[in-house]
C-alpha cells in the first residue's frame, strides 16, 4: 500500500472517530477508538512503539514512544489539546528522523471541526 492511501485511510479512520465521539474526551479515548477503526478497515496498527535513540553508538533508552505507527510506514501522534503549539511538530518530526520512516501525522481531536486538528509532515523534504 502507497503512503498516500495508507495516510488517506488514517485522516478517514480519524474523521469517523471524531464524528462519533465530537471533542472533548481524552486522548486515550480517541486513540483506542482510532486503533480499533484502522485495524476494522483491515490495517496493521502497533501502538506505543519503542523510539530508540543512538547516541555515540549505543542504543539509549529513554522512553521515547510514537503513539501509532500503522502499515509499518506512518507515525501517527495523537493530542486531544485546546491548541497545537510547536512542540507538537517538533516531537512528530524527531519520531520521523529518529526512526527513518518518511510521512507523519499529527492529530488533534480537540478541535470542533477535525480538518483544523490534522497535520502532514514529510521527513526529507
Amino acid at each position: 500500500m502507497k503512503i498516500n492511501d495508507i495516510t488517506g485511510h488514517v485522516v478517514d479512520a480519524a474523521i469517523t472517530v471524531h464524528s462519533t465521539l465530537g471533542p472533548g474526551l481524552l486522548e486515550s479515548a480517541y486513540k483506542a477508538c482510532l486503533v480499533h477503526e484502522l485495524r476494522k478497515r483491515g490495517l496493521t496498527v502497533l501502538t506505543e512503539v519503542a523510539v530508540p535513540i543512538v547516541y555515540d553508538g549505543v542504543v539509549v533508552d529513554v522512553g521515547y514512544r510514537m503513539d501509532l505507527l500503522v502499515e509499518g510506514a506512518v507515525i501517527v501522534e495523537v493530542k486531544a489539546i485546546s491548541r497545537l503549539s510547536p512542540v507538537h511538530d517538533a516531537q512528530l518530526l524527531s519520531h520521523l528522523v529518529l526512526t527513518g520512516h518518511k510521512v507523519g501525522l499529527l492529530i488533534n481531536f480537540h478541535v470542533r471541526f477535525l480538518k483544523h486538528g490534522i497535520r502532514r509532515m514529510v521527513n526529507g523534504l
